[in-house]
């Protein structure tokens, strides 16, 4: 099943020529929904380094398993706005143009050496980073490479060298990689794992390939999760339609651009201009007029009411239990079996788009979290208490941030516990069977075909 983006939210690209600036400098969050700030969020320009929580607990607490599920950084649109001359935004890596990262020169030369790594299949005939002059649609940009230098040095800071997660001798069992067969999905991994690992060897990279966008390698059949996500694409549809202002300015663009205005929204435009906005590309023009801020801002606003309904209609929750649980059902395992003493597979990198973080933060129940922005991470610490060492517990972060304790399995556990985690037990009773009690049912298959109370 290839699952359409249930929100269309997308995506980007890079450019060295002169251009105006159309994205503010923002560094206060805005009290009420502002879309030119919600867009700047997404975009995610490397510029000042985060603060992030990753790896924090008390000191007797032994980190013993990470798994890292990542979206793409940012790339070129995957649509084009009809009549409009594309961004030009150029895929060649050039270390001196911003942004850029001091391991990116030495990223590029090892890139090309990369004959040596195991991949699955069709991974092997796809390229190690982009290089394009204009970028080709989808492509992964310079500035995606970059949000990915800095996620993995960032990792690398606290899980190699404070938490000697991997040693320097690290062996090919201790890591366990995936991704889909998108250039862009692949050259993300790579280049998070090039400053991640103690010592890159291509020999140790074992890549395996995922043909599916959420994940569910051999449980993909599950005719209920289809009839939800086609149930959400209709919510979505009926929102679009009684929106009147987003109707207005379609119309004007479709007016500018000289097409129906059907073929516009087909077109997809938000996908287009996120990439102008990032890049700070002025938005096209032709003879009749310009795209300007004003479309972009509508636009986008009623994305983010969309996903506001979403949260409250609970379809997309539904589809998100079913989609995400042969994903979540593999990362119980594997930390169960981590958690046993089994030493194998303690790094963990999922390298997948906005349609696959998505469904697993609604699935978690952790509402509160933005859409996943470009070079997004999600991840899934495993510690053992060092007082009682058959004790473990997880703790999960978004983008640095704990939410933990926003997810539905764990919600009132801190009220009660002096730990800053939660119980690994309390992941696995959810994944294993408190995800279908809405569907009023035991197991996943029985789930994937009942309706929802």
């Amino acid at each position: 099943v290839h699952l359409i983006p249930v929100n269309p939210v997308r995506e980007d690209g890079l450019n060295p020529k002169s251009r105006k600036r159309i994205m503010p400098d923002l560094l206060t969050e805005p009290p009420a929904i502002d879309p030119v700030y919600e867009a700047h969020v997404y975009c995610n320009i490397p510029t000042i380094a985060e603060r992030s929580m990753e790896g924090h607990a008390p000191h007797y607490f032994k980190l013993v398993s990470v798994q890292v599920l990542i979206r793409h950084g940012d790339r070129y649109p995957l649509y084009a706005i009809p009549k409009t001359k594309r961004p030009d935004i150029d895929c060649m890596l050039v270390p001196s143009r911003k942004p850029s990262h001091p391991q990116l020169e030495a990223f590029i030369k090892h890139m090309s050496k990369g004959s040596a790594a195991q991949m699955d299949g069709s991974l092997s005939s796809l390229p190690r980073y982009p290089s394009h002059s204009l970028c080709e649609m989808g492509e992964l940009t310079q500035t995606g490479v970059v949000q990915h230098l800095r996620n993995g040095q960032q990792l690398r800071e606290i899980y190699i060298n404070k938490h000697k997660l991997l040693s320097s001798d690290w062996t090919a069992k201790q890591l366990y990689l995936e991704t889909t067969g998108k250039s862009r999905t692949l050259q993300s991994a790579l280049a998070l794992l090039y400053t991640f690992l103690p010592d890159f060897d291509w020999k140790k990279i074992n890549m395996r390939h995922q043909w599916s966008t959420i994940f569910c390698s051999g449980s993909c059949d599950c005719p209920m999760r289809n009839h939800y996500l086609e149930e959400e694409q209709r919510r979505q549809y009926s929102l679009r339609v009684k929106n009147n202002d987003l109707e207005k300015i379609y119309v004007d663009m479709a007016k500018i651009v000289g097409i129906p205005t059907r073929q516009l929204r087909a077109s997809n435009p938000i996908d287009s201009l996120l990439c102008y906005f990032c890049h700070n590309v002025t938005f096209p023009c032709t003879k009749t007029g310009c795209i300007g801020m004003e479309h972009f801002k509508v636009i986008k606003r009623h994305q983010l009411e969309d996903e506001r309904e979403r949260q409250e209609k609970k379809l997309y929750f539904l589809y998100a239990l079913l989609a995400t649980h042969p994903f979540l059902n593999q990362t119980v395992n594997r930390l169960q079996r981590i958690a046993e003493g089994k030493k194998e597979e303690v790094f963990v990198l999922y390298s997948a788009h906005d349609v696959t973080l998505s469904p697993v933060l609604s699935a978690l129940g952790i509402t509160e979290a933005r859409f996943p922005r470009f070079a997004a991470r999600l991840v899934f610490e495993l510690w053992q208490d060092g007082k009682r060492p058959k004790e473990h517990f997880i703790r999960i972060l978004y983008n640095g941030a704990d939410v933990t304790f926003q997810t539905s399995f764990c919600k009132d556990h801190y009220k009660h516990s002096s730990k800053p985690m939660c119980p690994l037990e309390k992941f696995v009773n959810f994944v294993k069977r408190d995800m279908f009690l809405i569907f009023n049912s035991t197991s996943y298959y029985d789930a994937c075909r009942r309706r929802a109370l």
